[in-house]
């Protein structure tokens, strides 16, 4: 933890926000795998995650878990709801089109959660922000080139829900700082899988458990993989603009094409390899190249 605090502020949502999207990469792989119909997979991530995000807040702040709650106050309230549409759409996208889809228009969410920043927080992003956005979003175009035609309309529209509705709660994150919202998600998924077990109860269908191959995929994503990640990336907008975090997220995408790649055989065309590299490329050159401004900055001042 002392490494930890010895970062800059902007290095330590670097390293939380990145750490949070590379935890995240297989998520829609391990949603294709378990292949559970719409409300059972809803239902156990949505209860299975609000276990693991209480988990995490008590582990976090024991006694003073309340107080953490409270801080949070009806900006909370909003981030909670958006969260569920979030998990929703992305959840539901997967079911109903293919993952390089879902993951393309996941991909518009750095450039909605700039407009959101111009918008709602007259945020100004320098133009190198705006131009590692467009060369990420021209990569991931790159990578899931031979999606575009094959998925329905459906999926794709859960799928721009998911990226708007994350977009807005990062903007939304922004407007309190200081404030970490990610004790919120407990509440996110005691909505999602609140809301998932009554359509399951309402339908008839009761809850049946999955097998024991499937139960496994399930509960590795929904108890570990997705509290831990989603709240290091839910912290992101503590540190960084939440067109930074969104440009971060993208980082998900691609590794969690390889994952596509690597697990279920597929074989990525060679503009899709380009793509990839284009996309971390980018990523990484802006961070090297605002390293140095920062390095700069700080010896000035030391001068100074």
């Amino acid at each position: 933890m002392s490494a930890f605090r010895s970062l800059s502020h902007r290095q330590q949502g670097l390293l939380l926000t990145g750490g949070g999207a590379l935890i995240m990469s297989p998520d829609a792989l391990l949603i294709k795998l378990a292949a559970l119909p719409d409300a059972e997979i809803l239902m156990w991530r949505g209860l299975l995650s609000a276990l693991g995000f209480f988990l995490i807040v008590l582990a976090r702040h024991g006694s003073r878990s309340l107080q953490v709650y409270q801080r949070c106050g009806w900006t909370g309230v909003a981030v909670a709801l958006l969260f569920s549409l979030t998990t929703c759409g992305f959840v539901l996208g997967n079911q109903y089109t293919k993952a390089g889809n879902v993951l393309l228009i996941l991909a518009g969410a750095p450039l909605i959660a700039a407009l959101l920043s111009r918008v709602i927080l007259a945020e100004r992003l320098p133009r190198r922000t705006w131009l590692s956005i467009g060369l990420c979003m021209l990569g991931i175009g790159m990578i899931v080139i031979d999606d575009t035609g094959v998925g329905s309309w459906v999926g794709n529209a859960f799928a721009l829900m998911a990226a708007t509705t994350l977009a807005l709660n990062f903007t939304l994150c922004r407007r309190r700082p200081g404030v970490d919202m990610s004790p919120m998600l407990v509440f996110n998924g005691l909505i999602v899988g609140g809301g998932a077990a009554l359509v399951l109860l309402l339908g008839g269908g009761g809850f049946a458990m999955p097998p024991i191959d499937r139960w496994l995929l399930v509960v590795l994503l929904c108890l570990i993989i997705v509290p831990t990640g989603v709240t290091l990336l839910q912290r992101g907008p503590l540190y960084l603009p939440a067109a930074e975090v969104g440009l971060l997220l993208l980082l998900e995408v691609v590794v969690g094409t390889l994952w596509a790649w690597w697990l279920l055989g597929e074989t990525p065309a060679p503009i899709a390899l380009v793509g990839g590299g284009l996309v971390l490329g980018t990523l990484v050159t802006k961070g090297l190249y605002e390293r140095r401004l920062e390095q700069r900055l700080r010896t000035a001042v030391g001068i100074d």
